[in-house]
């Protein structure tokens, strides 16, 4: 519970959002799905400049969860509350993917057309 909190925390731009995360989370989980969550790719490379690449994603660490399916080994940072209690209390939802809006936001969807769609929307507009 404690990792899972770590990485809800360290994706979440609000507390709003941490229950929506946590679901999209929970349902990879529950289908056997990789996580692919960018912060703890960041978390197991020793000199991140600030600057995610596709080098980054195929690493290899124990923390990489674009190459290792389920939890990493460890928590990534100290969750606070509103992590902890959306670890424990996802948001009923199907979705199984999520965006950043560049906003703070997030955009959660059930499909990954849906998702691609996001990610065109607002990924590759910067």
């Amino acid at each position: 519970m404690l990792t899972l909190a770590s990485i809800i925390q360290k994706e979440a731009g609000n507390v709003m959002e941490m229950p929506l995360i946590s679901a999209v989370f929970h349902n990879r989980l529950k289908r056997g799905i990789a996580l692919q969550a960018d912060p703890t790719v960041i978390y197991g490379i020793k000199d991140f400049d600030g600057n995610l690449t596709r080098k980054h994603l195929e690493t290899p660490t124990p923390y990489n969860t674009y190459r290792k399916r389920g939890l990493p080994p460890g928590p990534i940072a100290s969750p606070g509350a509103f992590a902890l209690h959306a670890a424990a209390t996802p948001a009923k939802t199907k979705d199984l993917y999520f965006v950043a809006r560049g906003d703070g936001t997030h955009e959660f969807n059930a499909t990954l057309k849906e998702h691609n769609r996001a990610v065109r929307r607002y990924q590759l507009k910067r």
